[in-house]
Formats: structure tokens, C-alpha cells, sequence
């Protein structure tokens, strides 16, 4: 559970431009301060600037604006890219120590892993998340056997029913081969649910390993399998272009 970030009032006062930090504990002393409709003089009291109501003179405050984080995971296998889960079972958000409320985009499914981001902007991860913004997922998967040139063909052109409806056309191309199995390089611009399993299923070649490599411009790069890091401004500005933000 993500707890609330407490702060003190007087802090909370002075950061809103109301005066400076001795001026405001001047002002609590004075009763001139309330809280949620609590007149409060004591200095030591704490709030929470983005929840509680604060007032001055019954003048409300104004909130800080809350702070858009951006996060690149990399998900290890057998955890949920959710929430939470009613089973125990772990996600995505048990893998980062924040107190801020961040939620996946898009999902990968149990046993898929890589990259994964995380964030508190509700408007991108609709835009990432929608087929029609075209934002590439690009994807290594390592397939059972040696799908065959006419086979890479059907892949490519899609149409191939996954959860009662077509699929879109995908970059199929193959990497390297793995003893009888084959390693592939697969880009999308949408994400159905198990999409790539389903597709590889019909056409007779099961998915041993699923790794999500890249999200539009971000790459997954050399992050170990359940570590986290901020994206950088320039990778958040690249990101929101890639979105049409």
C-alpha cells in the first residue's frame, strides 16, 4: 500500500507562496491557519498538501501540482504487470519503492518479460496504449522450430483472429536460430492480449521466451530483470513526442 506524504503545515504553507516559513508559523500561531475545517496553532501538525483542505483566513490554498514520474522497469517472469492481485501473487509495482501512486502501461503477461513503464500520467498511458497513435512495441522471441519463409509472410500480413477479431500486419524477421528453435524480432503497434502467443500458436510454433526490447524511442538497454530506473528528461520528452503529446 502507498502511503500518504505527510508534511509539515508550515512547509506545506510556504511552498504554496502564502509567505515565508517564519511568517506562516506566525500565522498557525495566530489561529489564522485551518485544516479540513480544524482551526490548528500547533507548529508541529502535519498534512497532506494533495488530500487536506488548507486554509488561511478561510482563503483555501492552492494544491501543488502533483509530479509526473516516468519509469522504466524491466519484469522479470511470473510477475503480474498489475496493481495488485487478490491471489498474494507479486507485480510490478511490489518491484519499485515509491510514494507516489504509479500504474503500469499496457501489460505483459505472466511468463513474458522486459520492458514494462511505469507512471502517474493518465493521458500517456491512454495515448501509448491506443492502436490508433501507432507507437512501435518491439519484442525478441524465441519460438519452437523454424517458421518457414511462407509462414514469416503470414505472420507479417496479419489477419489472423486473436480474441474474436484480426490482427493487425507485424515486422516479423528472424534473428539467429537456437539450436531447433528460432529467435525473432517482432514489432507492433498494437498489443492484444497474448497477442504474439496466439498468432505463433496458429501458425504451429510455441513461445519459449517473450521479451518486450523497446516501447517508441525507450530500449529496455542493459536493465537487470526487476530493476527500475527514472527515464531521462530527454527520453520523456521523446516519449511524449512519440505519443503526439
Amino acid at each position: 500500500m502507498v502511503t500518504a506524504q505527510l508534511e509539515r503545515l508550515q512547509k506545506v504553507l510556504a511552498h504554496a507562496g502564502v509567505a515565508s516559513r517564519r511568517a506562516c508559523e506566525t500565522l498557525i500561531e495566530q489561529g489564522q491557519v485551518s485544516v479540513n475545517g480544524r482551526i490548528v496553532t500547533e507548529l508541529g501538525v502535519k498534512v497532506d498538501p494533495l488530500r487536506d483542505v488548507i486554509t488561511v483566513d478561510g482563503e483555501r490554498i492552492a494544491r501543488p501540482v502533483k509530479e509526473a514520474l516516468y519509469i522504466l522497469l524491466n519484469k522479470p517472469r511470473n510477475v503480474l504487470s498489475t496493481v495488485g492481485d487478490e491471489r498474494g501473487r507479486k507485480t510490478v509495482l511490489d518491484l519499485v519503492d515509491l510514494p507516489e501512486r504509479v500504474y503500469p502501461v499496457g501489460r505483459l503477461d505472466q511468463q513474458s518479460e522486459g520492458l514494462i513503464l511505469l507512471t502517474n500520467d493518465g493521458d500517456l498511458t491512454q495515448r501509448l496504449t491506443h492502436p490508433r497513435h501507432h507507437v512501435e512495441k518491439e519484442y525478441h522471441v524465441l519460438v519452437s522450430g523454424r517458421p518457414t519463409t511462407p509462414t514469416m509472410a503470414r505472420w507479417r500480413e496479419g489477419g489472423i483472429v486473436v480474441d474474436g477479431r484480426p490482427v493487425g500486419p507485424a515486422q516479423v524477421e528472424r534473428m539467429k536460430y537456437e539450436g531447433s528453435d528460432t529467435w525473432l524480432r517482432i514489432i507492433l503497434t498494437e498489443g492484444r492480449k497474448r497477442q504474439i502467443r496466439e498468432v505463433a500458436k496458429t501458425l504451429g510454433h510455441r513461445v519459449r521466451m517473450l521479451r518486450r526490447v523497446r516501447l517508441g524511442p525507450i530500449r529496455l538497454g542493459n536493465l537487470k530483470p526487476g530493476a527500475w530506473r527514472y527515464l531521462t528528461a530527454r527520453e520523456v520528452q521523446q516519449l511524449l513526442a512519440a505519443a503526439g503529446k
